[in-house]
């Protein structure tokens, strides 16, 4: 699996904190402590910048590359911002996260990508929005994403398609849509570009103690399907064994069988069975009714393990 770290998220306090404060110590930790983790490449999401862009986004690079050899992968929706930063790198091929098939990003952040000689995350999102169902999804990669690739002559092995994962606490419906959409994206074209999502976008909005397990569950599933890359938080450590036990097969622990059962059966285009689950084993309950909210087959409730 290959971990784009997302642990730098102006989402956090602590981000916003050190970036308004400029410090370097806290960026270079961050971004030493996810590589060593496993992260081969890091999300640097920013916001906008609006006041400061022209500042902030060299400084940054210039702060991370000092203490990490991997790609950074431009979190933003300024394009002149993630231009200034891309201009300052000097180390692997970045990667711009992202554009979609909305006419003026579409027109514009691929020609950006070709420019830097750099990868680019293109999400299946049109005009009208994002799409519940699965095909419509694939059929923006294939008729839009793609289309405007070959037209500017950029590398289709530079591009990776992100379906789009949404939480399950009020988008339940699209979480078994994207697992379908992960499945045919790899067959949309020859050969295919890579796949990607954003993993913990599915525990949005979910109380916290309850998100790493529906991260690692879907995780598991999306393995099912094939999935290879993932922005995620490469210091959950339970999260990196799930990914170890689909990988290397080991079916050595009751709950690792359990992982495997589930992503064979999501492989096969089957419902995992319940027949698979110790119900003496509160963890494997627990992955079981979790695999039925994402699955869309019981209603999601922030009190779903108690249920």
């Amino acid at each position: 699996m290959y971990i784009i770290g997302e642990n730098i998220h102006i989402i956090s306090d602590k981000v916003k904190e050190a970036l308004k404060a400029k410090d370097a110590k806290f960026f270079q930790e961050q971004a030493v402590k996810q590589v060593e983790a496993g992260a081969q490449a890091l999300d640097l999401n920013l916001g906008p910048r609006k006041a400061d862009w022209e500042e902030v986004f060299p400084w940054i690079v210039e702060t991370v590359e000092a203490v990490v050899d991997v790609p950074l992968s431009f979190d933003s929706t300024n394009l002149l911002g993630i231009e200034a930063g891309l201009k300052k790198v000097t180390k692997a091929q970045p990667i711009i996260n992202s554009t979609s098939a909305e006419p003026e990003r579409l027109e514009k952040v691929p020609l950006v990508a070709k420019r830097y000689n750099t990868r680019l995350v293109a999400l299946t999102m049109g005009k009208s929005g994002i799409p519940v169902a699965a095909d419509e999804r694939v059929n923006i990669a294939i008729e839009q994403l793609i289309p405007r690739m070959l037209e500017i002559d950029f590398p289709i092995s530079d591009l990776i398609i992100d379906p789009l994962v949404l939480t399950v606490s009020g988008c339940q419906e699209y979480c078994p849509h994207l697992i379908e959409a992960v499945r045919t994206l790899q067959y949309a074209w020859d050969p295919p570009p890579a796949i990607s999502v954003g993993l913990s976008n599915v525990s949005n909005a979910v109380p916290k103690e309850n998100r790493p397990l529906i991260n690692r569950v879907y995780c598991v599933m999306l393995m099912g399907v094939g999935l290879k890359m993932m922005i995620a938080d490469p210091l959950d450590e339970e999260q990196k064994e799930a990914v170890r036990i689909v990988e290397t097969r080991d079916d050595s622990t009751p709950v690792g069988r359990l992982y495997l059962k589930i992503a064979d059966h999501i492989a096969a285009g089957e419902e995992p069975s319940f027949e698979d689950v110790d119900t003496a084993d509160p963890q494997q309950m627990a992955i079981w009714k979790t695999v039925q909210i994402l699955l869309n087959k019981v209603i999601y409730a922030d009190s779903y393990l108690t249920q």
